[in-house]
């Protein structure tokens, strides 16, 4: 009796004080966005809930927004890609082709995200969503620099459940370096989300100096995380902004250009030390990757591979790999089988096919293309799952809103100019309720 009232005060408490927050959120859905993204760049993985099974922070906060600001939206063939992959996952997991854990995280972390970001624009304007990315993202960035710039990670002082915090909070060397990795737990997640993020900035059509200072800011972090997938990423996602994001200025697209000049006279350098220090560890990460291929052996069409990990395949011991799978499509595979991972690369190509469409183009579809490249050598760990599925929702969304605008909606602005009232990234009506 001594415990129990006070657990059950702390219990009501923790209800009354979720219960004001849906609705402070519901009210003040601008608010929300910013929660979210401030949980997503900010918070990391190790810091949720154990409701049954723990959830990450990130994971809680998008499923309560889903929730409270669900929304009617116009619908797209991918939507029907991943409800048939949500038909087939709980198919196999009736008939114990899946291990409740995998059915869990793909349902939290890969459908839930995308149905969040199909939704969410229907609520709130979507220059606002936009800005508030890459405002965060830029935060996370100067953070990320503040790290490298003191060794010290503050975010691994945070305690959480184990094996979780174990396996997130160990920081990483390269080339006798210290990597960035902010609140993410791992530089490669950090360094491919500000990649995809680098789309946000330059589509927040901020003032073109101040566009320039957060990229270069952006850029920085993501050199700093010495991740080679990262940098590629955001090479590739910084092109096609430049090269296909409807209104941007001249002065603006010349601007980003005069920045990547300037950024590969003073990143080769940097990086070619590091890497050159870090010899045969960058190398045999590379090597590792393209020996992960012999895996594809043990995919089955539908369900769990089963335990390959003792296996010996042609020359290979597959136990090796077993502690890592660096290759998103492929780690998503080996859990759940060939068919749904299908289904799933359905609805992220349907996202890449909106770059093709002049009134489809978004910072999320081309953040999405950026990410190609990166889901055959990076699993989706932490929050870059997440936002990558995020973004698949967004550029959805983006698109099949747009499909009732004039072409000259999206046209590009003189040199100098600030648009006004012409794109969908620029002031409009509010679509907060």
């Amino acid at each position: 009796m001594i415990t129990a009232a006070p657990t059950a005060l702390l219990a009501l408490g923790a209800l009354a004080a979720l219960v004001i927050a849906v609705i402070v959120l519901r009210a003040v859905p601008k608010g929300a966005v910013v929660a979210w993204a401030v949980v997503l760049f900010l918070v990391p993985v190790w810091v949720g809930v154990s409701i049954g099974f723990f959830w990450y922070g990130i994971t809680v906060l998008t499923a309560v927004l889903l929730i409270v600001l669900w929304a009617k939206v116009p619908l797209h063939p991918a939507d029907g890609w991943i409800a048939a992959f949500l038909v087939v996952l709980s198919a196999m997991f009736v008939l114990k082709g899946v291990t409740l854990s995998v059915t869990v995280t793909a349902v939290l972390e890969w459908v839930v995200p995308y149905v969040w970001g199909r939704i969410i624009i229907a609520r709130v304007d979507e220059r606002w969503v936009m800005r508030t990315i890459a405002g965060v993202a830029v935060a996370a960035a100067l953070l990320g620099i503040i790290e490298f710039s003191t060794s010290f990670n503050p975010w691994v002082l945070i305690p959480g459940p184990e094996p979780l915090y174990s396996t997130w909070s160990e920081l990483q060397p390269r080339g006798g370096v210290l990597r960035v990795e902010g609140a993410f737990g791992h530089s490669i997640a950090l360094g491919t989300t500000l990649a995809m993020s680098s789309a946000f900035v330059i589509a927040a059509r901020w003032r073109p100096a101040l566009t320039m200072l957060a990229l270069s800011t952006l850029t920085a972090a993501v050199v700093l995380t010495f991740s080679r997938t990262g940098l590629v990423s955001l090479v590739l996602t910084v092109v096609l902004s430049v090269l296909l994001l409807p209104g941007l200025s001249r002065r603006l697209r010349a601007g980003v250009v005069g920045l990547g000049v300037v950024a590969v006279a003073v990143v080769v350098p940097v990086l070619d030390s590091v890497l050159g220090a870090a010899g045969e560890e960058a190398d045999g990460s590379a090597g590792y990757r393209a020996d992960l291929l012999v895996l594809l052996r043990q995919v089955d069409l539908f369900g769990n591979a089963g335990d390959w990990t003792s296996l010996v395949s042609g020359d290979q011991y597959l136990g090796y790999f077993a502690r890592s799978t660096d290759n998103a499509l492929l780690s998503i595979m080996l859990k759940i089988g060939a068919v749904p991972t299908l289904l799933l690369v359905a609805a992220i190509i349907g996202a890449v096919l909106m770059v093709f469409r002049r009134r489809g183009r978004s910072p999320a579809a081309i953040a999405v293309v950026g990410q190609l490249p990166s889901l055959v050598v990076v699993a989706m760990i932490t929050q870059y799952g997440t936002f990558f599925w995020f973004c698949v929702g967004l550029a959805i969304a983006s698109g099949t809103r747009t499909g009732d605008r004039s072409e000259d909606d999206l046209g590009p602005v003189r040199a100098g100019r600030e648009p006004e009232n012409r794109s969908r990234f620029g002031p409009g009506v509010s679509h907060d309720r």
